[in-house]
């Protein structure tokens, strides 16, 4: 039987720290767009496998998407895993159980396809400019940088991520100062391999613009806009300076978890994530000299509906 082409198309991602859905109509509107943290990389990095109970999670969570796809009358999709099932060595396994939930099957994708995926999500509702632009996409394993200069995108992923980052090094609440030097040292070393892969992110033009995605980036804005609840339509494209990163970067890292936590504006369960995703931020910014940060809610989700094969 041909497929509806009026249907609804979706894009389902488990990352790391998250386990996000969104859904839009045939002709370009959002109808759904959901995200429920997951921690699907719990101890990935110490382990390199995938915790059965984050698992577990993560399979209850597109359970419910999948229902959700069926009452908006989604007939193609794109379901994708990131930096967490990359490093995973039972990875095969989730990717296996992801596929049998959502009747769509799962894809892992590179950290490449990430970036790209990343970039074009976050500036299909931008206009061109002349200059640069440049991208970081934080996650909960890895961060992606994205360059593109004239016709050409050049990305990168790296192995830092806002959990990656918390498990690695902060083992103190809140991190100790030298828990803190010892994670900006390793950003640093990340970012300069960035650097050396992609030397232009070292001689950017003057007219460049940077982009912000995920969920720190989202959070630091609420954080700055002083919101209690969370509006889109206030977070997509605000502007955060270099200032105000620096700023909320050295409260969060100074402040426990639970401080944090009772912050308006943080989510449950990224309260004990998220300075470790502002220092990298704060490290990219410094780095590469940027000023201020456009903060993009569009992101890998709207690439990857935008690439769902048109029906036949």
């Amino acid at each position: 039987m041909p497929s509806d082409q009026n249907a609804p198309v979706a894009a389902l991602d488990c990352g790391t720290n998250s386990t996000r859905l969104l859904v839009v109509s045939h002709d370009g509107q959002t109808l759904s767009r959901q995200m429920r943290i997951t921690r699907l990389g719990q101890g990935v990095d110490a382990t390199h496998r995938l915790n059965e109970e984050a698992i577990e999670r993560t399979l209850s969570v597109l359970a419910d998407y999948k229902r959700e796809m069926g009452e908006f009358g989604v007939e193609q999709a794109r379901l994708v895993a990131t930096s967490a099932v990359r490093d995973a060595e039972n990875s095969q396994m989730f990717l296996n159980a992801a596929t049998a939930v959502v009747g769509v099957q799962a894809e892992l994708l590179s950290g490449m396809e990430e970036g790209r995926l990343s970039y074009a999500g976050a500036t299909a509702d931008l206009a061109p400019i002349c200059g640069d632009d440049i991208l970081a996409d934080i996650g909960g394993g890895s961060t992606e940088l994205a360059l593109k200069r004239d016709n050409s995108l050049e990305a990168i992923s790296l192995d830092i991520g806002c959990v990656r980052l918390t498990e690695r090094n902060f083992h103190n609440d809140p991190p100790t100062p030298t828990q803190i030097a010892d994670a900006e040292e390793a950003v640093t070393i990340a970012l300069i391999e960035a650097a050396n892969a992609i030397p232009a992110l070292r001689h950017l033009n003057a007219a460049h613009r940077f982009l912000g995605l995920a969920g720190t980036v989202s959070t630091l804005a609420m954080l700055d806009l002083g919101l209690e609840v969370y509006d889109r339509d206030q977070v997509h494209h605000f502007l955060l300076s270099r200032e105000a990163v620096d700023r909320w970067s050295s409260e969060l890292l100074d402040e426990p978890t639970l401080r944090r936590a009772a912050r308006l504006g943080i989510e449950e369960g990224r309260a004990n994530v998220i300075a470790a995703g502002a220092l990298i931020l704060r490290a990219v910014m410094t780095e590469f000299g940027l000023e201020e940060c456009l903060v993009s809610e569009a992101d890998i989700l709207d690439g990857l509906v935008a690439s769902v094969e048109a029906p036949r």
